[in-house]
């Protein structure tokens, strides 16, 4: 199923639809409550060491870029590391770009892949995603989150955004703020407000492959990803050159009629055609002629502090 968020998530404050749907979330509120109070029961594996990267904003907080970064770190380390991912069939285009960058596990369920990493005598399993799974206690726990979107209306779901409340975030022990040089000094007093203890790192996309684009050239993009304004940012930022924008639902199936539209919109806009390697992974090989991915790695403005961080960790 294609998700698309309700536009007033994203508001700063909450609006009259959020307050209609207030009552709605007291499941979430629930739910959350019973979660933490079964995770106190549960014991950490001695068999491997594991790191949850996840969120409690829904979608587009750059989680799995910066797990495969975090991959990356502990292999440069020597650890023998895999990414463990839970299967949604609607979340194949991720699992797709972690296969293709990492050793990856994909299961129906978290501790099985986990399992089969302890069984395969794996150092460190770095899950993407579930922070709000129950079967497992983690040994460390990052939040990530977007520098423009941060908590939106700051309401649960359905009311907004959040799948836990922001002062959930007492519990975990660092926070990622994704974004293209935005300040984010007024978001960094919050969070400590919050978690006075809590580690906090600035990240941002840098892309790897620039040379291969002609920058004199007009370009329309379109992406299904949580959070296409941070992608649109980031190539601006590199000084391309965009005449249009395609949005799609995150995590989005594309057909044939769609890639037509594209082709006719680029030809109308005499322009060239740019995505996402997400969104790329999707697309048919007999469809994906003419249409080129920007490839982008997660950078980590405080890189060595977090590498002493995890080790002194595990």
């Amino acid at each position: 199923m294609n998700f698309k968020k309700p536009f007033f998530w994203d508001y700063k404050k909450p609006n009259f639809l959020s307050y209609i749907l207030l009552p709605l979330t007291i499941p979430i509120m629930i739910n959350n409550y019973f979660l933490i109070k079964q995770k106190k029961n549960k014991k950490k594996n001695k068999n491997i060491k594991s790191i949850c990267v996840g969120n409690i904003y829904v979608g587009g907080t750059a989680k799995t870029p910066l797990t495969i970064e975090i991959n990356n770190i502990l292999n440069t380390l020597n650890y023998k590391t895999v990414i463990i991912k839970k299967y949604y069939k609607a979340q194949i285009d991720e699992q797709k770009l972690l296969s293709k960058k990492a050793k990856l596990y994909c299961h129906n369920k978290r501790q099985g892949a986990l399992n089969r990493a302890v069984k395969n005598n794996i150092d460190v399993a770095i899950f993407d995603d579930g922070l709000q799974d129950r079967s497992i206690l983690y040994d460390l726990n990052f939040v990530c989150f977007n520098n423009l979107k941060w908590i939106g209306n700051g309401h649960l779901i359905p009311s907004g955004p959040l799948r836990e409340k922001l002062s959930s975030i007492s519990k975990y022990d660092a926070i990622f703020l994704n974004g293209n040089g935005e300040t984010t000094n007024k978001i960094k007093q919050i969070i400590k407000k919050n978690n006075q203890n809590i580690k906090i790192f600035d990240t941002s996309y840098k892309p790897l492959d620039l040379k291969k684009f002609n920058l004199k050239e007009r370009f329309i993009i379109f992406s299904g990803i949580g959070n296409p304004d941070s992608f649109k940012k980031t190539l601006q930022k590199n000084r391309f050159n965009i005449v249009g924008d395609i949005k799609f639902p995150d995590h989005y199936e594309y057909k044939k009629k769609d890639i037509s539209y594209i082709r006719l919109y680029a030809k109308k806009l005499d322009a060239k055609i740019l995505t996402t390697e997400k969104d790329f992974v999707k697309i048919n090989n007999r469809d994906s002629k003419g249409i080129k991915f920007l490839e982008v790695k997660m950078e980590i403005k405080q890189k060595k502090k977090l590498i002493q961080f995890i080790e002194s960790k595990i």
